[in-house]
Formats: C-alpha cells, structure tokens, sequence
C-alpha cells in the first residue's frame, strides 16, 4: 500500500493544483446537472438507437475535450501530425465507447423471446469487448506503437498491495449493501432472472452471465486505463491521467450516486497506478474483485 501512496504523492507533486481543482469543479457540475435533470437515462430512452449513439458521443467528446482543455494541455505534442494525430484519438475514444453504451440488436437473436432475450442480454459485453480489442489493435499498427498491448503485462506485477485495496473496500461495500439505490442496481444478475421460468437447473445460466459481466471490466480497464493513459502518454504524458478520470466517472451517471463520485477518485488513483506501472492487470484485479463483491453484497442485501 506503501508504494501506491507514494505514487499519488508523487502524482499531486508533478501537477499543478489548480489542474485537478478545475478538473473536480468541471465533474461535480456534470454530477449535479445529470441526477438533477437525468442526463444519461434521457439519452438512453431515445426512440432510436442512432440517437443515442450521437447523444453519447457528443457528450463524452465535450466531457474528454472540456477535461482536456482544463489542463492547459501543451506538451508532448512535437509537431502538427502529432497534434491530428491526438485530435483523432481523443474522437475516436468518444465514439468507440458511445458503441459501447448503446444496445445492440444481433440480428440471429430473437429477443422477444426468453432465451433470445437472455443471448442478447449475454452476449453484449463479450461481443463489445471483442469490438474493443480489434479496434484498439488497428490503432496500435497505424500509429505503431510497439509491441505492449495497453498495459497488458505482468512485469512487476505483485498481487498483496491490490489484495489489500480490495480488503479495505469490503466493509464499504457490505454498508453499500445496506442502501436502496444500491440495492435497487445490484445485483446486476437480476436482469436475468426471467429465465428461472425457463430452465432448470439455473445455475449454469447465471455463472455464464456473470462470466460475460466480468468481461465488462476487462473492456473498461483496457479502454480508460491501458488506451486512455498508457496509450496516450505519449501525446499527453502524466496530464492523459485526470481527463481520463472526468470520462470514467461520467460512464457511471447511471450508478448510485455514491458510487458515481467515488469512481471519479477511484479513476484517478487506478490511473496514477497504470501510469506508473505501465500495466492495468493489477487494476484489472482491483475492479473485477469489487465488482463482484458488489454482486454479492446486492445478493445478499437483497435476500
């Protein structure tokens, strides 16, 4: 735990204060503006599919963009390709996980139907997830990046400091499990209980969903902290962190409130970690285990 702290004394050091002040201000009134006037469940009812996608994407672009332009963003750029090549990225980031948070229709899945209803359920996250690695391996050849797929590795890995965040977030969590905006979220395995009616026994359906809502994290700790920061360190250096965090903390809008503001500072530290270790597998280890901690205490608060 030791060394993570260091690396957050290190962080705050390096930036100028002001940097994440103006960056928090600019988070705290997206947070007040979304649950006082629903912003992210407005666009999600959108009749169409297409309007939420742009909705999305015209949000999280503003969000990225705002948090970026807070930084007072100068180095790392050397010359106006680089510059293109940043813009590009930061658009694509927005749009890519605007894809993310729409639903997708398969069109070999009837989803009128219980058991077309749970494939289509199931399927989105891994199918995403697999969109993600593609696309994210198409950027890597075209701006060559080298051989490190966004953090990747277990070099330097050591699993005690992560077990320890993870022992420090149960007594959180099991008071969590005591709210009714939590317990009315999770666990997320309800949206799949319909198909108690359709088979028995059940067990190998909800594991498989649970499997599949794993491979959410993997998507999201590949995309904000190995693409997001490891990947653009090299345009953004250490200020590619806090934006980041401003994205991450706008994806949970849909979240308990006490879970949306402590992902943005959650964000942030998982983000100094990469940063640092130039790997997010112990940040991956991190968010898989609260996750389905969180599983467990909605399963249990909710008995």
């Amino acid at each position: 735990m030791s060394i993570f702290y260091r690396y957050l004394k290190e962080y705050f050091s390096a930036i100028p204060i002001n940097r994440f002040l103006f960056t928090t201000l600019l988070i705290t009134v997206l947070i007040f503006l979304n649950y006082k006037y629903r912003i992210e469940n407005t666009i999600k009812e959108m009749p169409h599919w297409y309007l939420s996608l742009v909705l999305f994407f015209i949000f999280y672009l503003f969000v990225f963009g705002a948090a970026y332009l807070v930084q007072y963003f100068r180095a790392g750029q050397k010359n106006i390709s680089e510059k293109i090549i940043f813009c590009r990225l930061i658009i694509l980031a927005a749009f890519l996980f605007s894809l993310k948070m729409i639903h997708w229709q398969f069109p070999f899945v009837d989803s009128r139907q219980p058991w077309g209803k749970y494939w289509s359920i199931t399927l989105q996250l891994p199918v995403k997830l697999f969109a993600i690695v593609i696309t994210l391996f198409l950027v890597r050849k075209s701006y060559k990046y080298g051989n490190l797929f966004w953090g990747f590795t277990t070099k330097n890995f050591r699993a005690m400091p992560y077990l320890l965040i993870l022992l420090c977030m149960v007594p959180l969590i099991t008071f969590a499990s005591t709210l009714p905006d939590f317990l009315h979220t999770y666990p997320k395995l309800k949206n799949i209980y319909f198909i108690d009616q359709f088979a028995q026994p059940t067990w190998p359906w909800k594991i498989l969903y649970e499997i599949s809502y794993g491979l959410d994290f993997v998507s999201i700790e590949l995309f904000f902290r190995g693409f997001l920061v490891i990947g653009l360190i090299r345009f953004a250096g250490i200020n590619s962190i806090l934006p980041m965090a401003a994205f991450y903390c706008t994806i949970h809008f849909g979240k308990p409130l006490g879970e949306c503001i402590s992902s943005y500072f959650g964000g942030l530290a998982l983000g100094v970690i990469a940063y640092r270790t130039k790997s997010v597998v112990g940040g991956l280890m991190v968010h898989l285990g609260i996750a389905y901690l969180m599983e467990i205490g909605g399963y249990i608060g909710n008995l």
